[in-house]
């Protein structure tokens, strides 16, 4: 049986007078790996934000599930003034466990993701594509079943990109505590969505105006049941 994780219904959010998202119903369940798209300025980050708790609806009622933990990357990491190692632990150390716990437990993420030998650098010396991958460490170490990525590879080079993407996939194909991983991620990049999603929703003027697995939403005539949708792949694509 499905475990129902985010529920949205009739949400919106406004920014002075301007409604970022309008009547937004939608349901995410467990193991679901759903991808937003749409053009800029079209309320998928301030989606990703609502459904991470970052920002309160204006209007109507969001429900989470509180048994699952979750975490969000944004599409430019915050490296903070501290060496790797450091800076994954800090999510660790917060929730109180012992330096040598966070140590112990940080070293295997960074040993996952090939970053070990970036242990006792300082943070923000490093590559675009590092930071992403570190930023993905210290998400990771804290075990979320939830994860948000606010386009995690649009300012990386194609190596930094292939490099984040499979640490992702790879993430999200373990189960947590006996719960599937949920990834609910925005992106441009098409292939990536055909790639990571298993269901693509299309945003315009902050509405969702198409729901579909993603088979269906690459694969089906759209010109006809979702024009609008249509015509965003034809010009991304062009």
């Amino acid at each position: 049986m499905s475990t129902r994780l985010i529920q949205l219904q009739d949400v919106g959010h406004q920014f002075g007078s301007h409604w970022a998202l309008k009547s937004i119903n939608l349901t995410i369940e467990a193991g679901e790996r759903v991808a937003l798209i749409g053009a800029n300025g079209c309320g998928k980050s301030t989606l990703l934000r609502v459904m991470h708790q970052l920002i309160e609806p204006t209007q109507g009622k969001l429900r989470v599930s509180d048994q699952h933990k979750q975490a969000m990357l944004f599409q430019r990491p915050h490296m903070l003034r501290m060496s790797v190692l450091s800076h994954v632990a800090l999510g660790l150390r917060l929730q109180g466990q012992t330096q040598e716990r966070a140590n112990e437990l940080v070293s295997k993420e960074l040993e996952r993701m090939h970053l070990t030998h970036l242990a006792h650098q300082f943070a923000p010396t490093l590559s675009g594509g590092q930071q992403q991958r570190i930023s993905l460490a210290r998400a990771w170490s804290l075990q979320p079943q939830i994860l948000f990525l606010d386009e995690p590879t649009s300012n990386l080079d194609p190596h930094a990109k292939r490099d984040v993407e499979a640490s992702v996939t790879q993430y999200v194909s373990q189960s947590i505590h006996g719960q599937d991983v949920t990834l609910i991620f925005s992106s441009h990049n098409l292939g990536q969505v055909k790639r990571m999603a298993s269901r693509v929703l299309y945003l315009e003027d902050g509405k969702i105006l198409t729901d579909l697995p993603v088979d269906q939403f690459f694969n089906s005539d759209l010109e006809q049941s979702h024009p609008q949708a249509h015509q965003f792949l034809k010009g991304e694509m062009l």
